[in-house]
């Protein structure tokens, strides 16, 4: 069976390195999808789910890591994502996703009108957010 080999990354680990039998990535037009000979390609990945189907011998099925941002390089069945926020889909937990949200906002809300700071929380809580909207 023909695969793609798939490295996601995001800054501060690898996510997953290995083979895949396709995959669907969350790009700022909307979902592409990605089979084994795709066409070379560069893409701006948006907000959403990256959905990994694994090999039949790997036991099949699909696994799902929550994006936010970044690019994926496709070349024939290589693919490269570099993700700026990554999480697995079932390593979410809810209330600390929320704790960590509670905090963003009220360190936000510390801050003046006009501080430009104030943006490295409203990104975090939209994080939270995205999170929070694909907890399984």
């Amino acid at each position: 069976m023909a695969q793609i080999t798939c490295q996601f990354v995001r800054p501060d680990k690898l996510i997953y390195e290995g083979p895949v039998a396709s995959l669907v990535l969350a790009t700022h037009t909307g979902e592409l999808g990605v089979w084994p000979g795709h066409a070379a390609e560069i893409c701006a990945l948006g907000d959403g789910v990256v959905r990994l189907t694994r090999l039949p011998e790997d036991g099949g099925g699909v696994d799902k890591v929550i994006i936010s941002g970044g690019y994926a390089e496709i070349d024939n069945d290589v693919v490269i994502i570099l993700a700026d926020h990554a999480r697995w889909s079932d390593d979410i937990e809810p209330a600390v996703v929320r704790e960590t949200r509670a905090k963003a906002e009220a360190d936000r809300d510390a801050l003046a009108e006009s501080d430009h700071r104030r943006a490295y929380y409203e990104n975090k809580i939209a994080w939270c957010d995205l999170l929070l909207k694909h907890a399984e």
